[in-house]
């Protein structure tokens, strides 16, 4: 009886905070695939959300092979059929599976902003076992051919209706780019011309000549990307353009390019136009640079520049699908870059300001240690820091990934906190698939990062209630987030040490947004203090629960079974 005392107010405060019109609330679990339902969350999202901004965007970030099958018929190309260690092959994930979710109005309804997914070219043919057991390039990391799409994750068809879709629901798309090395050599894939890549040394990573002009790991070729002199096409890309058709468009594509630019024909900057086509085609939103301190920090420069130009080309010639004015943007990882470092990563003998080289924003592995210190800790400092020596560039935050083999919270044991600290924390937000789900990231008989990579849990929605619970909670965060640019790029503003409460306030031209939020508050009954930051009198809404609120004497009174608390005005 007091658990329905509880949620009659709830009930009643959503109607008369008018969750239900502004926003796609739905009870855990039930996602409808119906394709009305997904029509109706794509007319609706758009006229709810905020103007976008990149520096307050929630990324989700999936592997294109382990999140969802939509079409079985291409799990198997290029007789990849050999046996490979556990989570080291193929598992059929693909484009198609990820506009079905987009469908569903799974990324809307988690208050999603942009999709990063891992690279879907062509991959190298062979398997290789460098220590870790037989591996295939199911991650999509290894790159035999920079102009076409790997069968195993879609077609061009695919990838077209994918970013239209995405497009559809207000969603940016982010391609992720590999520019320093291509795949390794196996007996199916030779070794690129001795004039477009190094074999050797391995990288010892102990100055920056050590880190940029050398393998990474072995049989890995690094492309010459700090060389101007020209090259030939291989013969072996050649010979498999003229097989499959395209040669002559390829050839007379790459001379319009060079005759465009007046670059040389150096092997960057072939990669450079093989890459921006995808944006100049479908109208990628942004690049994810894999690999950024491993290349000559000038080629970034130029890939951006060459991005944003394909980008604005795209927008020209489909102006009914350009969704803003937002500019290209470009997401560096530069490994071990930490946001307390500011603008700059130390290579031991020198120095690198990537924002100075077309990077909007550069991935925060630092976050995971920070989150240990508490939420006013890491909350203070960011504002701080994006607000001083970062101002107008941004960072995505991170606790879980594909390659990082300490993540926060490896054993699944606090995804409340997980979601708090990451949504909530003052910057961009990097959702790794599953972390809203609580996604095993232990896997037995895995070596190394494949135990992060396991397939995404979607049976857990449909059958845990305890997932339902961990989702519905990030749905709550990530949509609060999502229509509140003040969460990500506002000032920061403690309002109350015990409970946890804090203000973020935004003014930026003719946008003024004021939030607050509580933590850990009790359960049942409650008083939160926002004395000093909104008025008495003023109405506000809960978007956690749902509740119709009123300041009063420097407080809101509010009873809810939750122990979250998200204060909007209300409309």
């Amino acid at each position: 009886m007091k658990k329905l005392l509880y949620l009659l107010p709830v009930f009643l405060g959503l109607i008369f905070c008018g969750r239900f019109d502004k926003k796609q609330h739905t009870a855990p679990g039930k996602d409808s695939t119906s394709k009305e339902v997904a029509q109706t969350v794509r007319k609706k999202l758009p006229e709810a959300q905020s103007p976008f901004y990149w520096e307050n965007a929630n990324i989700y970030f999936l592997l294109t092979d382990r999140f969802k099958n939509g079409k079985y018929n291409n799990d198997l190309n290029f007789g990849r059929t050999q046996e490979t260690a556990p989570m080291r092959g193929f598992h059929g994930g693909d484009l198609a599976g990820i506009t079905q979710k987009i469908e569903e109005g799974y990324f809307d309804k988690l208050g999603v902003g942009a999709i990063w997914f891992t690279p879907i070219l062509e991959q190298v043919h062979g398997i290789v076992d460098e220590g870790s057991g037989p591996t295939y390039g199911y991650h999509g990391y290894w790159t035999k051919d920079w102009t076409a799409i790997d069968p195993n994750f879609g077609t061009y068809e695919d990838l077209k209706t994918m970013v239209d879709t995405a497009h559809d629901h207000g969603i940016r798309v982010i391609m992720d780019v590999v520019l320093n090395h291509t795949g390794p050599v196996t007996e199916k894939d030779p070794v690129w011309p001795e004039d477009w890549v190094r074999t050797g040394p391995q990288c010892t990573y102990d100055n920056y000549k050590n880190t940029t002009a050398c393998t990474l790991v072995a049989n890995l070729p690094d492309v010459y990307t700090e060389s101007d002199t020209a090259v030939e096409l291989p013969d072996a890309i050649l010979a498999k353009w003229k097989e499959e058709g395209r040669l002559a468009k390829e050839l007379d594509e790459l001379e319009r390019f060079f005759e465009r630019t007046g670059y040389s024909r150096a092997p960057r900057f072939y990669i450079i136009k093989w890459l921006t086509d995808y944006v100049h085609e479908f109208g990628i939103d942004g690049f994810r640079v894999d690999t950024a301190k491993h290349v000559d920090e000038q080629c970034w420069a130029e890939l951006k520049q060459e991005a944003s130009y394909a980008f604005e080309t795209w927008k020209k010639k489909h102006p009914e699908k350009a969704l803003d004015h937002t500019p290209f943007f470009m997401l560096g990882e530069v490994y071990g870059y930490n946001i307390n470092n500011g603008r700059l990563y130390d290579f031991g003998d020198q120095k690198v300001d990537y924002f100075n080289y077309g990077f909007s924003s550069l991935l925060n592995f630092g976050l995971k240690y920070d989150t240990e210190k508490g939420y006013e800790s890491v909350f203070k400092t960011y504002d701080k820091l994006l607000h001083g020596k970062l101002k107008g560039k941004s960072v995505v935050n991170y606790l879980t990934s594909h390659d990082d083999g300490e993540p926060f919270d490896l054993e699944r044991e606090q995804p409340k906190k997980t979601a708090e600290m990451l949504l909530l924390a003052p910057g961009i937000s990097q959702i790794y698939y599953g972390d809203e789900t609580a996604r095993p990231l232990l896997i037995e008989g895995t070596i190394g990062d494949a135990t992060l990579r396991g397939p995404m849990n979607w049976g857990a929605i449909d059958s845990s209630a305890t997932t339902q619970a961990i989702l519905e909670h990030w749905r709550k965060l990530g949509q609060f987030k999502r229509d509140h640019p003040a969460v990500g790029m506002g000032r920061h503003k403690r309002l109350s040490k015990k409970p946890y409460v804090f203000g973020r306030s935004l003014v930026r031209n003719n946008l003024k947004d004021k939030v607050a939020v509580g933590l850990n508050l009790p359960i049942g009954q409650k008083r939160i203090r926002v004395k000093g930051f909104f008025g008495n009198g003023t109405k506000l809404c809960d978007a956690y629960s749902g509740s119709s609120l009123v300041v009063e004497n420097g407080y809101v009174a509010l009873n809810s079974p939750y122990d979250t608390a998200l204060l909007e005005l209300e409309d």
